[in-house]
């Protein structure tokens, strides 16, 4: 029988993978991989808690009743959110453009993406991922993040893959 606490030890035991955690690049990578699968196939939620701080935020804008909304969540909440849509859908983003400012041990990553909803199809959509990140005791976390899909609006030149 597993308790809680030897998950907990467990958890601590394979996580965070330092690929992960060493450099934004990895971190950035990480964050894309963790998310990406088929329908019904579980996601790496272990390994992307890993990559985060406990307390980080989601944020994306939401259409609801035809105006842009904000809606922020835990981690946890995207999760489980996350979860229902997957079981009904393959689901695989990736990174096409990055821009970044660093300063200290603070970094901003403008993450430009695409979405597929079928392994190496057609572009499903398009966005630009805002992520915050914070480097502590040897490893960089993600603090928060907020997300917009393009819509009539485009994703400015400056965001597009060179």
């Amino acid at each position: 029988m597993t308790t809680q606490s030897s998950k907990a030890q467990e958890l601590t035991k394979n996580y965070p993978l330092e690929k992960d955690v060493l450099t934004i690049d990895g971190i950035i990578k990480a964050f894309y991989e963790v998310v990406s699968g088929e329908a019904g196939e579980k996601r790496q939620w272990e390994r992307d808690s890993s990559i985060h701080d406990p307390n980080a935020i989601y944020s994306y804008l939401d259409n609801v009743n035809g105006e842009l909304k904000q809606v922020t969540m835990s981690l946890k909440d995207f999760h489980k959110e996350t979860d229902a849509m997957i079981m009904e859908t393959a689901f695989y983003e990736s990174e096409i453009n990055r821009e970044m400012r660093l300063f200290g041990n603070i970094a901003h990553v403008w993450s430009t993406y695409e979405t597929r909803l079928v392994k190496n199809g057609p572009v499903a959509r398009r966005g630009i991922n805002s992520i915050q990140l914070f480097f502590d005791k040897e490893k960089w976390s993600i603090v928060s993040l907020i997300f917009e899909r393009e819509r009539a609006e485009k994703i400015p030149k400056t965001f597009e893959p060179n």
